[in-house]
């Protein structure tokens, strides 16, 4: 479909804990920007950015935020009045009886989303059959609406007994609640979906961050005036700012879900469809396998709450370029999670006082001051080296070993994160291709490749903005999904027919995205189980369901049983409006002779030599060079380990092969 802003020129903006990254998309050009973060308030350098890359011109602006997971990991968020069923005031604080630490003899419970004296029971019941035990009438609403507002929290989440199955009367105390002048997140709107806890869950958190990433959006949008705005999702798709407002719990994951987008669409363009991407950035290394498609997963929990929305399926260690390290108290070296983040940041950045691991880096050699951010930024090597070497006599350790040290610890803590999506879910890491990418990504690449004997390396274009690329890049998607626990045995026809609401509710929301019918694509799946198990497993809605079904549950718990009745849990549809996916990475490479830029002194397995740098922008098209090696960009610096082959496709990407067998 052709929508009147497809003549605009489309921006790509991630805010990171360090530095705010921009592509720019006009026609075939491409421009790029990046610029440190501004923590008291995001918004202040994304609007830097995109004037300085746009001025006055309008654009279409597709942003990745992490607004709303720092409003609940730092407890920010709005205050908040629940609404459930008389019986159920302590849902949330009873939750479930899993012990995150099962060996805490004082376990720490998660911030509470709301206090107990903030929830209030409403005297209703739907049955589980979705039939009215208890109606709800106008008095008890009346009532209701008088109690929230004495409470004096600005936002509401309402959760009712089985209003998944019926949502009427969350229906009508929702449009109380609303012209009462409250904001109010209804769970049958955020989740319609079984199991209480999470749903309440879910839905208060979107109740707490709601508010908060509206006004964020707000000011944005204030300072575009009135420029387009779209927000990537968890789920790998943008939807317009006033949707991701109202349903800010679906952002959580905004940021590094735009890098798998852009890091699957750059592998996929080179013929490479199984891959484990490794996203480091300033704060944190975000981990993920892809094994033919970018996968998704609806079991999540952040700051000890479980959010039960489409995510992709991502795995986050604290370990980054700010990531800080220390001597604990029996004196060993432990790096992260705490980060020097954007502000101070790390202390060759000029303010820092504490030792990171981009300042390890910057000692052994590894990045070159004159050669940061294009030279934009020059690091402070006398500040660095005071820091390392305060910290090395603090630890008995020559500096340089101190600073491998430190690269070691967090290379430790990375290829942990790697085996956890791959080793740990039965995939074996040989069988994969890496794809670093963040602005330190291509320098621990090769380590941890070694560590988990991965054989070959893709360094995309732009590898510190790939999660800003990955924003250009996206589809417009929404999720849906719908309760109705059905015996396995129940006629396909039957089942195909319930999904008609979430059709009906696809089509209008879409279609207010700007998206006609014939353009949509609609994917359709269904969670399984085995009758009697608690948990179940996704997979594509078809006539042949359950030999999906038997067949994806062998595949993941070893065993399958396929006489046994199945259940049919919650029906899902992801309804997708495909971007232009333009092709913003090939013919990025030249022609002409491979000279390295200069020679550098690089402290590696303990001993110092001297190895070439290669400027990435004057490398040429089939040009092959061997480790050691540093080759430097705009956005990243990458080492080519000893032992470790380089090579440039028609792309411009980078492969790296420990054998040498490189791809033509």
């Amino acid at each position: 479909m052709k929508k009147s802003t497809d003549s605009l020129p489309l921006i790509g903006v991630d805010t990171g804990g360090t530095f705010t990254d921009l592509v720019l998309l006009e026609g075939e050009r491409v421009r790029t920007w990046k610029l440190p973060s501004t923590p008291g308030d995001p918004s202040r350098a994304v609007l830097d950015g995109i004037r300085h890359l746009l001025g006055d011109r309008p654009a279409v602006v597709c942003h990745g935020s992490t607004v709303a997971t720092n409003a609940l990991l730092e407890g920010k968020g709005a205050p908040v009045a629940l609404v459930v069923t008389q019986g159920f005031r302590d849902l949330l604080l009873i939750g479930r009886q899993n012990r995150p630490e099962l060996y805490a003899l004082h376990p720490r419970r998660p911030l509470p989303l709301v206090r107990r004296e903030h929830v209030v029971e409403v005297r209703e019941r739907i049955t589980a059959e979705g039939e009215v035990e208890i109606a709800l009438d106008d008095a008890e609403i009346t009532r209701v609406v008088e109690a929230v507002r004495a409470i004096g929290c600005p936002s509401a989440a309402l959760c009712l007994l089985h209003s998944y199955l019926r949502p009427d009367h969350e229906q009508a105390l929702a449009a109380a609640l609303e012209a009462a002048g409250l904001r109010v997140s209804a769970s049958h709107r955020i989740l319609p979906e079984y199991r209480e806890f999470e749903r309440a869950s879910t839905t208060a958190v979107n109740a707490a961050v709601a508010p908060v990433m509206s006004r964020y959006l707000s000011r944005l949008q204030q300072g575009f005036g009135g420029v387009p705005l779209r927000i990537m999702q968890s789920n790998g798709g943008i939807i317009k700012a006033e949707r991701a407002g109202a349903e800010a719990v679906r952002t959580f994951l905004s940021g590094p879900a735009g890098g798998m987008v852009g890091a699957f669409a750059t592998a996929k363009a080179a013929g490479c469809e199984r891959l484990i991407t490794f996203d480091m950035g300033g704060t944190s290394t975000d981990v993920s396998l892809c094994d033919g498609d970018i996968p998704l997963t609806s079991e999540t929990v952040l700051a000890g709450w479980p959010l039960k929305v489409p995510m992709i399926d991502i795995h986050t260690v604290g370990a980054g370029g700010g990531s800080i390290a220390r001597l604990d108290a029996g004196g060993a070296l432990r790096v992260g999670p705490r980060s020097a983040g954007a502000d101070p940041g790390p202390a060759c950045y000029g303010r820092g006082t504490e030792v990171t691991v981009t300042d390890a880096n910057l000692y052994l050699g590894r990045l070159l001051p004159d050669h940061f951010l294009g030279g934009r930024m020059r690091l402070h090597v006398e500040r660095c080296r005071n820091v390392i070497e305060d910290l090395a006599r603090a630890a008995d350790l020559p500096p340089q070993r101190l600073a491998e040290g430190v690269v070691e610890v967090v290379e430790a803590t990375m290829a942990g994160a790697l085996r956890v999506v791959s080793v740990a879910r039965g995939y074996d890491p040989r069988n994969f291709t890496l794809l670093p990418f963040g602005g330190a990504g291509g320098l621990h690449a090769c380590a941890l490749a070694d560590k988990l004997a991965i054989p070959r390396i893709l360094i995309p274009v732009h590898p510190g903005l790939l999660s800003a690329v990955g924003l250009v890049l996206a589809d417009t998607v929404r999720d849906y999904s719908l309760s109705i626990l059905r015996p396995g045995h129940t006629p396909y026809a039957e089942l195909r027919d319930q999904f008609a609401p979430l059709n009906a509710q696809a089509k209008e929301d879409m279609a207010a995205e700007g998206w006609a019918e014939d353009a949509l694509v609609y994917e359709y799946s269904c969670d399984v189980r085995y009758r009697g198990q608690s948990f179940e497993v996704n997979v594509p809605f078809g006539e042949h369901f359950h030999a999906d079904f038997h067949a994806r549950h062998e595949t993941l718990y070893g065993y399958r049983d396929d006489a046994r009745a199945v259940e049919v849990v919650t029906l899902r549809l992801r309804a997708i409006g495909r971007g232009p996916h333009p092709d913003i990475t090939y013919g990025l490479c030249r022609e002409g002779e491979l000279r390295p830029l200069l020679s550098t002194p690089v402290h590696f397995a303990g001993h110092t030599s001297d190895w070439p740098v290669y400027a990435r922008e004057e490398l040429p098209c089939g040009a092959r060079f061997s480790g050691p090696a540093l080759v430097v960009e705009e956005t990243a610096t990458h080492l080519i380990a000893p032992g470790w082959r380089a090579g440039v496709d028609r792309r411009g990407n980078l492969l790296l092969d420990r054998a040498g067998r490189l791809p033509s």
